[in-house]
């Protein structure tokens, strides 16, 4: 697993405990499409199902009836950063048609949803009437766990291989200057919206397909998204879905910056 820091990314081959934690979770994560309290995470005109903090797991992960999300994957992440707590986990789900437009999105912003597959770095929303981004969610890792059975081109994750080695210098440079304890409230959009163009140009465009019981792990400064939708793809009613867990840093966005 040591091309995980050179690559950023990396697959887990089919686990057998990780596979149990799915039929457990499964279930929990089809009810939280048609909960009414999810209800504002259908978006993209019905195409996207996005799914933040819907999983009713435990810090453990447990879910139902399940026991700790646990297995090579777990053991990989708790060996290089610790034990952090686990929030719920997001639900999301990508249903034939995608992307259609996303509510208040703009016809920028939606070209670059089908051509670039959205790419983004995880926890840097944008705000206000400028869109400026500030580093306001610090997750330390990002582990994405398939629930369904799908074709392989059913919108699978998408990620730039050796972005973080691009992201990573270019997030420190522009926080260098701040103390710890304001980093969260420095703009760093021009210094980002750079360095991802640098990515587009220089790193390979990587397409994660991965069933249940399988798993990746991606760094948290990986450029990443999702493919969209070709006609020829396939998947079952629940669509393509996959739990994410994303846990911040106790440490805010000092630790973001400076750990591996």
């Amino acid at each position: 697993m040591s091309d995980f820091w050179q690559s950023g990314w990396v697959k887990f081959p089919f686990d057998s405990t990780l596979a149990d934690w799915v039929k457990h979770a499964l279930p929990a994560a089809r009810a939280t499409t048609s909960d009414p309290a999810h209800a504002e995470w259908l978006d993209c005109e019905g195409t996207w199902f996005i799914g933040v903090d819907a999983l009713d797991n435990d810090e453990q992960g447990r879910v139902g009836q399940s026991g700790d999300l646990s297995g090579a994957a777990m053991d990989f992440i708790r060996q290089h950063y610790g034990d952090l707590p686990l929030h719920k986990g997001q639900v999301s789900v990508i249903y034939p048609g995608y992307p259609r437009p996303r509510r208040g999105e703009s016809e920028a912003a939606g070209r670059y949803r089908l051509n670039r597959d959205a790419a983004h770095v995880d926890g840097l929303r944008p705000t206000g009437p400028d869109r400026r981004r500030r580093v306001d969610e610090p997750h330390a890792w990002i582990l994405g766990i398939p629930l369904t059975e799908v074709s392989d081109n059913a919108s699978p994750m998408v990620l730039w291989e050796g972005s973080h080695r691009i992201l990573g210098p270019a997030f420190a440079k522009a926080l260098q200057e701040a103390p710890k304890e304001t980093m969260h409230e420095v703009d760093i959009t021009d210094i980002y919206q750079a360095a991802r163009r640098e990515v587009f140009e220089m790193c390979p465009r990587i397409e994660l397909p991965a069933k249940p019981g399988e798993a990746y792990l991606l760094h948290r400064h990986c450029l990443h998204g999702v493919a969209p939708w070709p006609d020829s793809a396939s998947a079952g009613p629940d669509g393509r879905m996959i739990a994410y867990f994303r846990p911040e840093f106790t440490d805010g966005v000092a630790a973001w910056i400076e750990s591996p």
